[in-house]
């Protein structure tokens, strides 16, 4: 794989500083695992791109940063099962590519307080009012770094994995061709069945509505 010169070019929004390989159960060869770090703020976000070459357009997962799910295995969201899916199938696609992007726990709400909104939504709330009822947004993410990174990658053009509706168009936003839409559709549990709903409902994503 050819190497990606380190850049510090500020007007970029980021800038990589560092390269190396990290390997998974996913791949017998390892990830290519590109740090960025963020001229705004500092936040630190990793690329991992799968071994070989795309052919056109690379399958791209965009994913924002969920510790309960990624790390803990939560069952009250899909966060982590739709990671790890997204790296199976990008192993299985050459130069696919991850952007984890990190600082956007919770929709961007911070950890502290998606676990302020879990205790709304016990009593009853679905993610959407909880936030509100909290004073804060639905959904505070943005996905220009997501944009400058696949840049930097030179991936201006990729097929993206996602149930969401508004990544597309913010990554579009912000210069990223999205050329094809590929489902990331987890199977639902007796815990997450009202967030997946709420997603399709009130969020647009396209997924199976689990009630009427």
């Amino acid at each position: 794989m050819q190497a990606i010169p380190l850049t510090t070019d500020r007007r970029a929004g980021v800038e990589l500083v560092a390269v190396a390989d990290l390997p998974t159960v996913h791949s017998s060869t390892p990830f290519r695992a590109h740090a960025f770090r963020s001229l705004d703020d500092g936040t630190e976000h990793l690329a991992l791109v799968a071994p070989g070459i795309a052919t056109g357009a690379p399958l791209v997962r965009v994913h924002s940063e969920c510790l309960t799910g990624d790390a803990f295995a939560s069952l009250r969201c899909d966060c982590g099962p739709q990671l790890q899916e997204s790296l199976r199938r990008l192993a299985a696609s050459p130069g696919g590519i991850l952007v984890y992007l990190r600082g956007q726990e919770g929709r961007g709400i911070g950890l502290a307080n998606k676990m302020r909104a879990y205790a709304l939504q016990d009593r009853g709330l679905d993610t959407v009012d909880a936030n509100r009822a909290l004073g804060l947004p639905e959904d505070a993410r943005d996905y220009a770094q997501a944009a400058q990174i696949l840049l930097a990658l030179n991936a201006p053009r990729i097929r993206l994995l996602t149930n969401n509706p508004d990544k597309v168009t913010a990554l579009r936003r912000h210069a990223v061709d999205v050329v094809e839409v590929e489902p990331l559709v987890i199977a639902a549990n007796p815990f997450n069945a009202g967030y997946l709903d709420t997603k399709a409902r009130r969020f647009g994503h396209a997924l199976p509505r689990s009630r009427e």
